[in-house]
């Protein structure tokens, strides 16, 4: 079965579905926004799907612990594993406070680590796994009021590519997915001006879609994407091209 992390909007709901779609019985966390989860949930289920969402704070160790044991008393043990859940809490780095540094590391990166080292035991034991990280175009380019963010997201490559080769023997690939600007509920707040400035430094000229991202994390949790491993996929829209 599969999890994903932050899995109740973006492009955590879009990975559910698409992972559901697929045919994986998938269960996901949200920090906040039980009407958001319960909506992914229901409509997994609505298309045929077998679906599970809790709350958990991925940051917290005991929290996860907890969060798997439960998914594996309702769906088995994770065989796939969506690491998506992430924050923001921006600020110039000469103003940025421990605090805004600490919680976006400790949820974007150290979260990760929380659910990869629970995962793994199962993983190995099986000798089957599927490990995506959710990076961003920042972490390559740099992003002028997120160093926290930035930070936690390039950081996320040394993670997978670490974790990657430590369990390539046991048949378990570890990728990095890499979106640039997405369309979400956030973007769509934006000013106009703000939303045309950035079109203009993507080649493609556009926003991406949760979907586009979801397509390329469901490619690399299937059978098909066996041999890819190590990698950081760039879902950008060639905004970071070269990096």
């Amino acid at each position: 079965m599969a999890f994903v992390t932050g899995g109740s909007r973006g492009i955590g709901r879009a990975t559910v579905l698409a992972l559901a779609s697929a045919g994986h019985p998938v269960a996901f966390c949200y920090a906040k926004g039980e009407e958001a989860a319960q909506a992914t949930l229901g409509e997994v289920r609505a298309a045929g799907g077998v679906a599970h969402a809790l709350q958990a704070d991925v940051a917290d160790a005991k929290a996860v612990d907890a969060a798997f044991g439960e998914i594996e008393r309702e769906l088995g043990p994770v065989a796939v594993l969506v690491n998506n859940a992430g924050i923001t809490h921006d600020g110039l780095v000469a103003r940025m406070s421990d605090e805004q540094w600490r919680s976006v590391l400790d949820t974007n990166l150290t979260g990760a680590f929380h659910t990869i080292r629970r995962a793994t035991p199962n993983m190995m034991k099986a000798r089957f796994g599927r490990i995506v990280n959710l990076s961003s175009v920042g972490a390559q380019l740099g992003a002028a009021g997120q160093a926290n963010y930035a930070a936690s997201k390039a950081g996320l490559l040394g993670l997978t590519r670490s974790v990657a080769r430590e369990l390539a023997r046991r048949n378990i690939t570890c990728n990095c997915v890499a979106p640039g600007p997405i369309v979400t509920e956030m973007t769509g707040l934006m000013p106009d001006e703000w939303k045309t400035r950035i079109e203009q430094a993507v080649p493609l000229l556009r926003f991406g879609t949760a979907e586009e991202c979801a397509a390329v994390i469901a490619f690399l949790c299937s059978d098909a994407a066996g041999y890819v491993t190590g990698a950081l996929v760039p879902v950008d829209g060639g905004m970071g091209m070269g990096h």
